[in-house]
């Protein structure tokens, strides 16, 4: 019954659910199982043990690279598979659980919704299941970064930066940290005073850490037909730092909110088709090697592939929710139950304050049902069904972004495991445009943050499924790690490194070509 108690004390939409059985998130089909080999020597990731022989023909067959550019490919148009939303598209198309639910799970999805738009309040509060926001944080709640579960923005025009913060880290500088690193006990090293992000909020009595400050230069970049477009270059500082001066050799690493669709479907990718992908030595010849990342986290045993974040730093929805729960938020889950949060040991006025744990809710500020319901949700919201896959515009921009290189980093199309935790994400053919690898970006998008596997010049590469409706859905167009990008064209021509052939493909085409690619991006 203890259960029971904790829903019911989260509010009366919550104790409506005490009948039903709440999914628990992260099992081990998220990118590994028990085993003592390295990551990359387990046996998941040499073939995909979850499928028949017959299987294994129709997965091939289905995922084979489009050549036929003429029409839409079969199922072209659902890219979350049966789990893909067919509703009107408006402001709410990120918002919609997962088609194919079944009907009790409606509830747990809506229950989780309820969550993840909760405020949370200092303590300490007449609210006893909704304090302990902080003492130091970037947001109230999961939805005010996620807004309408989309993609977050940078503080334009002085409006606030609740979608976007500051990651704070330095590398590692001995042999002890190096070894922490390479075993993936730590991912890099936070700040000793300031923790692993800027906190630019507090709650009242208590200084915030600083603000994030911004300084853009605009520079004249020249297509192949003559066409100029301006890319602004942002720079980043820290002003009004409360707590003293960082210190030496942290840097900062701007990050906006992702947008939270498909990450279930994500999560029940194979490790072995995403293993198959890696080229870390570029054996191939095509310039292009994107690695694998593995991440321990809070609670597994053993590294799993990276998955989510802007380095592949999270390998499972639960672990990426309870991460945003206590850095984001300052709220102590099952998984990080550290009720102060970021605020570190020698924030002293911070930590003396009151927390929300309550004894008769949990041991931690969010207990189990409530960090499970988060994650729930968070691995349902379903993917907008395309548009216009059947235009001639649109069909002719795929052919450009196949033909000028795009995919050897998005990868189109996966089918997931058969033997997924939920039968909502078995066995769908997904449409990501994403390896999920991470790639030498170039020095022009690098933060210079080495995080776990990942250089500072090194990104994952983010899926595109839902891009064409950030104006719809955020009110928004930019995009990048920082969005400093205004627009998709702009996207483009940032890329580098390991990307510069297909960027300056896109810059070589003509206006009616860009346009074209442009489009198709639009449509997914």
């Amino acid at each position: 019954m203890k259960t029971k108690a904790v829903l019911a004390g989260f509010g009366c939409a919550i104790a409506r659910a005490v009948a039903l059985t709440v999914v628990v998130a992260g099992a081990a089909f998220a990118g590994g199982v028990a085993s003592s080999a390295p990551p990359d020597k387990r046996p998941e990731m040499a073939e995909r043990f979850d499928l028949s022989p017959k299987d294994r023909k129709r997965v091939a067959a289905v995922t084979r690279p489009a050549t036929d550019f003429s029409k839409p490919e079969r199922f072209e148009a659902m890219s979350g598979g049966a789990a893909t939303s067919t509703k009107i598209v408006n402001r709410d198309a990120f918002s919609h659980f997962s088609q194919n639910l079944e009907f009790s799970e409606e509830e747990t999805f809506k229950l989780g919704n309820a969550l993840f738009r909760k405020l949370w309040v200092s303590s300490p509060s007449s609210t006893q299941a909704s304090d302990g926001l902080g003492p130091l944080f970037n947001a109230r709640g999961c939805q005010s970064c996620h807004l309408k579960d989309g993609r977050g923005h940078p503080p334009e025009g002085g409006a606030d930066a609740t979608s976007m913060f500051l990651r704070l880290a330095r590398p590692p500088q001995d042999e002890a940290e190096r070894a922490a690193v390479a075993s993936h006990a730590a991912m890099n090293f936070p700040d000793p005073v300031y923790g692993g992000q800027l906190q630019d909020l507090a709650v009242p009595g208590l200084k915030a850490e600083g603000r994030m400050a911004i300084d853009y230069v605009e520079t004249p970049v020249t297509l192949g037909d003559g066409t100029v477009v301006a890319l602004r270059k942002p720079s980043y500082s820290v002003a009004d730092l409360a707590y003293g001066p960082l210190a030496d050799g942290v840097t900062l690493s701007p990050r906006i909110a992702n947008p939270m669709t498909g990450m279930g479907l994500i999560e029940a990718i194979h490790p072995a088709d995403l293993f198959a992908l890696a080229d870390p030595d570029d054996r191939d010849g095509d310039g292009i090697s994107g690695k694998l990342a593995f991440a321990a986290g809070h609670t597994a045993e053993n590294p799993r592939i990276g998955r989510f974040g802007w380095k592949a730093q999270n390998a499972t929805v639960r672990e990426q929710s309870a991460g945003a729960f206590s850095g984001d938020i300052g709220i102590s889950t099952p998984d990080v139950p550290d009720p102060f949060g970021d605020c570190t040991a020698v924030q002293t006025a911070c930590r003396a304050l009151p927390t929300g744990e309550q004894e008769r809710l949990g041991k931690t500020e969010a207990p189990d049902p409530v960090l499970d319901l988060v994650t729930f949700y968070s691995q349902n919201l379903a993917v907008p069904a395309r548009r216009d896959v059947g235009d001639a515009t649109v069909l002719r921009g795929k052919e450009l972004f196949y033909g000028i290189g795009c995919t050897g980093c998005h990868t189109p199309k996966f089918v997931t495991r058969r033997d997924a935790e939920n039968k909502a994400q078995a066995f769908q053919l997904i449409w990501p445009y994403s390896d999920f690898l991470l790639h030498d970006m170039g020095e022009g998008l690098a933060d210079g943050q080495p995080v776990g596997e990942a250089s500072g010049r090194e990104w994952r590469t983010p899926p595109l499924w839902g891009i064409g409706l950030t104006q719809t859905v955020s009110g928004h167009t930019f995009f990048l790690h920082d969005g400093r990008a205004r627009n998709l064209t702009e996207a483009i021509l940032w890329h580098g490194g390991e990307a510069q052939a297909a960027r300056d493909g896109f810059a070589d085409l003509s206006r009616q070509d860009r346009e074209a690619l442009i489009r198709f991006l639009e449509s997914l």
